[in-house]
């Protein structure tokens, strides 16, 4: 976990100055912000209105994935919606249900959208702003939510579009069953946010984004609302990026289509291994994990594997950032999109020391062709759903 912690913390420091959290909390609006490319994709921010709201702390927020905050009344549809939004990394603002800490529901307007980097078009994070639905003008008249919206008694049946039908007893039947000696709340319909609560929405991100872009400026790695053309620039999507994140094999992606080969993903494995960050292990070519006593030969026979387009393995001496050497096993595999067209290569890595230790009892090389596997996987089903997953380019 201290290392997943540590890349949250890179995942800020890297990017933005340091003051950059302390001028997040200073607004007033209720927001997380996620980072598609750590595993699991979690949250690396939480205002303070949203942890007032949520009743969650910092440190249960930090790390975990936003379904913590789902429950067995949130609209499965509206979860796909949301998904489908982060594949195609593009902003959605829909009604969600939520629940609390403690276990109570409360609707809200769920309004994310990505961040992007400047200089490679790539998402480095995605804001979500959570405005609670107050409105209070349905037939059943209902209880208005307090700006926290905190307890029972601020749930909101006002705005809500019944999703029974209009005969009475199965309303009584079906409505939300309110026992005041308990805090579970059976909810049967969908609330709209007003056309004032998708403003404040609006607004709060623009907030947000100006401080991101802002604190950006201070390091010079800028980011910006919307993906700017880059001429050879090399990002992967950030389904992808979070299905890549499952897989815990030491491993990258090179984009061959791309000038200098690149590595365009780095498993976090792969960084702990090597001691790179995750922003300077981004566009490095193999070459740069070579030293002054790496074979030639070896590298001329990667470099044949990669022209003839064959998957090869390898012994060879390898460099870490701080420049101490390593034996590095390294399986070379092709990987194609669902049209059969090379999309990319993978390079997994085991450290020789290291490659009898594993506690599912695997050997190296089917270690090595389980990661393989899963990224193929996760290329092709990606690019049966969104097209050549080989295009990687702005």
């Amino acid at each position: 976990m201290d290392s997943k912690l540590d890349l949250i913390q890179q995942s800020f420091n890297t990017r933005y100055s340091q003051r950059v959290r302390e001028a997040l909390n200073e607004l007033p609006d209720n927001f997380t912000i996620t980072d598609p490319s750590i595993s699991g994709h979690p949250i690396v921010f939480a205002s303070g209105g949203f942890l007032k709201m949520s009743g969650y702390s910092q440190e249960e927020v930090i790390g975990q994935n936003g379904k913590i905050f789902q429950g067995p009344k949130t609209h499965r549809r509206t979860v796909m919606e949301i998904r489908e939004a982060i594949r195609e990394e593009r902003g959605i603002q829909v009604n969600l249900l939520n629940y609390r800490k403690d276990g109570t529901p409360f609707w809200m307007l769920f309004h994310m959208s990505p961040v992007f980097g400047k200089e490679d078009g790539r998402v480095t994070h995605f804001v979500a702003v959570q405005v609670p639905i107050t409105r209070n003008h349905g037939r059943n008249g209902g209880v208005s939510l307090s700006e926290d919206g905190s307890g029972l008694n601020e749930i909101v049946f006002g705005s809500c579009r019944r999703e029974v039908g209009s005969d009475s007893s199965l309303e009584l039947g079906r409505v939300l069953c309110l026992d005041t000696g308990s805090k579970v709340l059976d909810i049967e319909e969908t609330c709209e946010a007003s056309d004032l609560e998708k403003g404040r929405a609006a607004i709060a991100f623009n907030s947000i984004l100006s401080v991101l872009t802002d604190y950006s400026k201070l390091t010079g790695r800028l980011v910006c609302g919307k993906r700017r053309s880059v001429p050879g620039a090399g990002y992967i999507s950030s389904s992808l990026n979070i299905s890549l994140g499952r897989i815990k094999q030491s491993f990258v992606l090179i984009d061959p289509h791309l000038p200098g080969m690149p590595i365009v993903y780095a498993s976090d494995a792969f960084l702990k291994l090597t001691g790179y960050d995750r922003h300077e292990a981004l566009g490095l070519n193999f070459r740069d994990l070579n030293g002054v006593d790496t074979d030639t030969s070896t590298l001329h026979q990667i470099n044949e594997s990669i022209q003839t387009e064959r998957a090869c393995t390898v012994r060879i001496l390898s460099y870490r950032k701080d420049k101490s050497s390593f034996w590095n096993c390294l399986h070379l595999s092709p990987v194609r999109n669902a049209s059969g067209k090379i999309a990319y290569f993978v390079g997994v890595q085991i450290e020789e020391d290291s490659k009898n230790h594993d506690r599912h009892g695997l050997s190296p090389e089917m270690r090595q062709l389980s990661a393989v596997g899963a990224v193929k996987v996760a290329v092709r089903s990606l690019s049966l759903g969104a097209g050549p997953a080989g295009s990687s380019k702005s």
